[in-house]
Order: structure tokens, then sequence, then C-alpha cells
């Protein structure tokens, strides 16, 4: 499907209006602050673990290995399994993009995505999600009833936050890493992803100036615009069995907007206000963004997309950066196109292969 260019050209055309009506959040220093200080946890040390290399399709070599994210309360190490697509040897720092997968998917899945970015001599990088791939059974079973286990939780402090947050932590993680790469340049480090793993990117990166450049596709939303206006079925059937628990555990007949409310204030605590999306995107200001989104996408409705984007205008024009926003909309649904995936390799090869001051 074709980029709406009219459409897209109606939407710069209503940003200002759609600015006078944004939500009111706190400073993005304070928002940052908080956002930091929920996911905090003590540091462990990386201890990469090297599984195999192999030669890719590329010409590139693929490395498998793990590296350690945190001590889990049980005593257990959380470890974050990870493809780096790299030259065997390189006599220059290369720039590097980590691609996030969604929903019920995996790593794995990514090589066609880090095989493009190779083609740019760009390094590409893929981890599972928490309770994804290597992290748990296929698909995203088990990632739900790890989203139902944080529902039955009463104990805050033992509480995880699979639904997006401790992935976060896990990017962080990575990162960290990442800067160790001889091959790497550290200054240069993009992050794209999709759905589910787009929202860990605008959620991560956010927070974390080291990822310089980034693309959330299929993931720009309010999830209070979605709440408030009873938009929240497409959200809620991707992880509909925590839905359904927290629905009788509430004594409500079915999931409706009460039950979400209810989940996500406690699974994803602050989603719903100063952790949504459109005060998340202020925080990118300035770092080249692309948003990538659909008219008809049921997960993420373009209305609460449109906010979110107004929102993030915003905050580049304030700062004086608007060329380095671009927003690709399709008529499509809950899917990319692949003209806008060539528009997303092109970003990342415009600003991290060529960096513009």
């Amino acid at each position: 499907m074709r980029p709406l260019s009219a459409f897209l050209g109606l939407l710069l055309v209503t940003a200002c209006a759609w600015a006078q009506d944004l939500p009111k959040y706190p400073p993005p220093a304070e928002v940052k602050a908080a956002f930091l200080k929920m996911l905090d946890r003590p540091k462990v040390a990386a201890d990469p673990k090297v599984e195999e290399t192999s030669r890719h399709a590329s010409g590139w070599t693929l490395e498998r290995l793990h590296i350690a994210s945190e001590n889990k309360a049980d005593g257990r190490i959380e470890r974050v399994p990870m493809l780096i697509l790299r030259p065997e040897k390189s006599e220059k720092k290369l720039p590097a993009v980590i691609v996030l997968h969604g929903t019920g998917g995996s790593m794995q899945g990514m090589l066609g995505h880090l095989g493009e970015l190779a083609n740019r001599n760009i390094i590409g990088i893929a981890v599972d999600a928490r309770y994804h791939g290597a992290r748990g059974e296929k698909g995203s079973s088990a990632y739900v009833d790890a989203i139902a286990k944080a529902w039955t939780t009463t104990n805050d402090k033992t509480r995880e936050h699979p639904f997006y947050y401790d992935t976060c932590w896990d990017l962080w993680r990575v990162l960290d890493y990442l800067e160790t790469r001889p091959e790497i340049d550290s200054k240069r480090i993009g992050m794209v992803g999709i759905s589910m793993g787009g929202i860990q990117t605008w959620l991560a990166a956010a927070v974390d100036e080291r990822v310089a450049v980034i693309a959330p596709s299929i993931a720009v939303q309010s999830f209070k615009w979605s709440l408030d206006n009873d938009q929240w079925n497409g959200r809620a059937r991707t992880i509909a069995k925590a839905h359904e628990l927290a629905a009788k555990d509430l004594g409500e007949p079915k999931v409706n907007r009460k039950v979400c409310r209810e989940l996500w204030n406690k699974v994803i605590p602050g989603m719903l206000d100063q952790f949504d999306c459109p005060s998340m995107l202020r925080l990118f200001a300035g770092r080249p963004m692309i948003i990538v989104s659909g008219t008809k996408d049921g997960n993420c409705p373009i209305v609460g997309a449109k906010i979110a984007i107004a929102s993030a205008e915003k905050a580049y024009a304030d700062a004086g950066q608007s060329e380095r926003l671009k927003v690709s909309i399709a008529e499509v649904g809950h899917t990319i196109t692949q003209e806008q995936w060539q528009e997303t390799w092109a970003w990342f090869e415009r600003w991290l292969v060529e960096p513009k001051q």
C-alpha cells in the first residue's frame, strides 16, 4: 500500500491544533527520573557467553550469545539471548541497530532485518524479549502467563513487570554490553521495534540517550485515549488470558474498560499518565526518530497515535529540530509496508552511516 501523502499533509497542518489539547504531563526530566527509579534494580556483570558463530548469507559473521541482566528474587540469573550480525573483521568502528520483535516473536525472526542492516554497513543486534524465544515457550503463552502472574502477585516488591517494562531493563544492560564491543561505535547506536518491540523502543530509548536514532513501528499510540474512548479491544486481545483472569477476579462478566484500567495500572503502572506515549516521545526531541503507523491499526488506533505524534512534533519544533522527526502513515492495519521498511532503513543510513550535525 502506498503511504497516505494527503493524510500526512493534513496531520502536519493540524499538529498545532492537536498540541493545544495535549494532556498535561510533568516536565520531561521528571518523567525520565521517575521511569528510571521505578525500574531500578541492582546491576550485575554482563558475563557474556558466546554459544556459536557462523557465516551469514550477507557474508558477515553471525554471533549467538547471551548476557546477564539481573539477579531474580528466587536467586536465578536472568540472561538475555542475543544475535549480533557483524563483519568478521572491521578496521573501524561501525554503527549498530537493535531490532526488537513483536508479541509472540523472537530474535530469530529478526534475521532478515539484520541482513538489511548489514547491506548498509550497519551491525545488527536482535534480542529475545522477556518470556519470548529462548526465554519462554513457542509463541506468546509464557508471556501472557507471566502477565497473569504479575496481576495476581500481591507483594509489590516481588512483582515482575513482564508487560513491556522488564525488557526495558534488559535493553539498558544490552547497551552497557554493546559499549564494550570493539567493532561498535557507541555514539551511533539505533533501535527499531515492531509492535510490542516498538513500545519497548519508545519506553527504553526515551530515557537512555545512548540510543541515537529510533524507529518505533506500529507502536505509537495513547493508552489513555484508547481506554477513555473504548478502543482498548485490540490491545487486550494480544494478552487475552491475563485480561480474562482480571475480569474474573474483579467480578466482571467480561473484559471491559474497568478491567483494563485495573490491570494496566498494576502491571504497567504509569502507562495511563506520565509514561504514556505522548509523554515519553517528548524525551526524544533532538534525536532522529521515524514513526511508522497505519490508519486501520486496531492495536494502535490512529486517533491516539495522532495525539502522540502531535506531542512529538511540538517537542521537536520547540527544540528547533523538526527535520529530525519523520512520520510515515499507510492505509493498513497492524502491519508495516515494504515502502515503510525502506523508509526506515534509509533513515538509519542517513543518521548513523553518515551522521548529520
